[in-house]
C-alpha cells in the first residue's frame, strides 16, 4: 500500500464537498496537477458514485480519493422527536413562499446507502477513501487494507484520531472548527455546539496522540497556512473553501459568487439547514432559522433540501446553504490546476516545499 506521501506530489488535499462542488472535473484537474482529489459520495446512490469514479479514472491516471459518510443513529428520542417535528412546522412559510413541499425525512434512509458503497469500493478499489460523521469498525478498515486502499477518518478531538488509530485508519484528518461544511464530530452532541478545537491547537493534541499520518483541514486558503500547518506537525492540508470558485468545481454560481460578496462577510456554525453543526456563510436562513434548528440529521437534511433547491433556481442566495471555512474572502477564481501550483509555490516560498 502507498503511503500518503507517495500518492501526490504535493501535501495538498481537495476536500470531499458534498452536494455538488466535488465534480469529477475538479478532482482530475487537481490530481493532474499533482494533488490529491477527492469525490463526495455523500447523497449519491452507489451507482452515482461509480459512474464519478469512472469519469475520473478516465481523465487522470493520478491518485484521488473517495469520501463516505458513516451511518447516523435513528432519531429516537421523544423529545429529539418533537424538536424536529416542531422545526418541520416552523419550515411551512418556506415552503410556501419558495412554491415547494418539504422534503421526506426519511429519505436514503439513515445509512447513505453505506453497504452498497463499501461494497463497490471493494470491489473496485480506489486509492483512498476517508470517512465523515464516525470511523468504521476494524474488520471494515481491514478489508480496505487487504483491496490495497489507503484509509483516512475525519475526526474533531485526539480522542477520536486515538479511536480512529485503534481501529486500524492508516491517517487521520485533523478538522478545525475554522472549516467550512459540516463538522465531523463522531458523536453529535449539542451540548457541544460551537465548542470545537482551532485547528494549530488540535494537529498539536493529535499528534501528541497517536502516530499516523495527520492531515490538516481548517480554513486554509493561501500557501503560508499550509506550512503552518506543517510545521505544526500535519502531513498534509485539506482545503475546501479554496476550491470552491474554480470554474471546475460543481458549486451554484451564486455560492462561488457569495464567498467574496460584500453580502456576506462572516460564518457561522449552524444546523439550520441539515440538523448537524455546519459552518455556512450568514443569510437569512441561518439568522431566522439557526436558533431553532435541533439535532437531527439526516433528517433536517432532507426536509430542507427541496427549499434549498428552490431558492437555487430562483437566484436567491438568502435561501441557499452556503458552506464555507473561515478564510472565503481569500477565495481565488483559478483554474484548479493553476491553485494547486500557487499554493504549492507559497509553500515553497514560506519554507515547506
Amino acid at each position: 500500500m502507498s503511503s500518503l506521501t507517495d500518492l501526490c506530489r504535493y501535501p495538498i488535499v481537495q476536500a470531499p464537498m458534498a452536494g455538488g462542488p466535488s465534480s469529477p472535473q475538479l478532482v482530475a484537474a487537481v490530481a493532474e496537477a499533482g494533488g490529491l482529489g477527492f469525490l463526495a459520495a455523500g447523497y449519491k446512490t452507489a451507482d452515482a458514485m461509480r459512474h464519478e469514479i469512472e469519469q475520473v479514472r478516465a481523465a487522470t491516471g493520478g491518485a484521488f480519493g473517495v469520501n463516505l459518510f458513516m451511518p447516523q443513529p435513528a432519531l429516537a428520542d421523544p423529545a429529539a422527536v418533537a424538536a424536529y417535528q416542531a422545526y418541520r412546522g416552523s419550515l411551512a412559510a418556506e415552503a410556501a413562499t419558495y412554491g415547494t413541499p418539504l422534503g421526506d425525512p426519511g429519505a436514503g434512509g439513515g445509512d447513505d446507502a453505506w453497504d452498497t458503497k463499501v461494497a463497490a469500493l471493494l470491489a473496485e478499489p480506489v486509492p483512498v477513501v476517508s470517512f465523515t460523521f464516525g470511523c468504521p469498525t476494524r474488520d471494515t478498515l481491514d478489508a480496505f487494507a487487504r483491496a490495497g486502499t489507503y484509509t483516512i477518518v475525519t475526526v474533531t478531538t485526539a480522542e477520536e484520531a486515538r479511536d480512529a488509530q485503534w481501529a486500524g485508519a492508516d491517517a487521520v484528518c485533523a478538522q478545525g472548527i475554522e472549516a467550512g461544511g459540516h463538522q465531523s464530530t463522531h458523536h453529535d452532541d449539542p451540548r457541544a455546539d460551537h465548542t470545537g478545537i482551532g485547528l494549530l491547537s488540535l494537529i498539536t493534541q493529535v499528534r501528541e496522540t497517536v502516530d499516523i499520518p495527520v492531515v490538516a483541514a481548517g480554513g486554509m486558503m493561501r500557501g503560508a497556512q499550509i506550512a503552518a500547518a506543517l510545521t505544526a506537525g500535519a502531513d498534509a492540508a485539506q482545503l475546501g473553501t479554496a476550491f470552491l470558485a474554480c470554474p471546475e468545481s460543481g458549486a451554484h454560481p451564486l455560492h462561488k459568487q457569495a464567498l467574496t460578496s460584500p453580502m456576506f462577510v462572516r460564518t457561522a456554525l449552524t444546523r439550520a439547514f441539515s440538523g448537524r453543526p455546519a459552518r455556512s456563510l450568514v443569510n437569512r436562513f441561518v439568522r431566522e432559522h439557526g436558533p431553532d434548528a435541533p439535532a437531527a440529521y439526516p433528517q433536517v437534511h432532507h426536509v430542507t433540501s427541496g427549499l434549498r433547491g428552490a431558492a437555487a433556481r430562483a437566484g436567491d442566495a438568502q435561501g441557499m446553504a452556503l458552506w464555507a471555512g473561515q478564510g472565503h474572502r481569500m477565495a481565488r477564481e483559478l483554474p484548479a490546476g493553476e491553485l494547486v501550483e500557487l499554493l504549492a509555490a507559497e509553500l515553497r516560498t514560506a519554507g515547506r516545499g
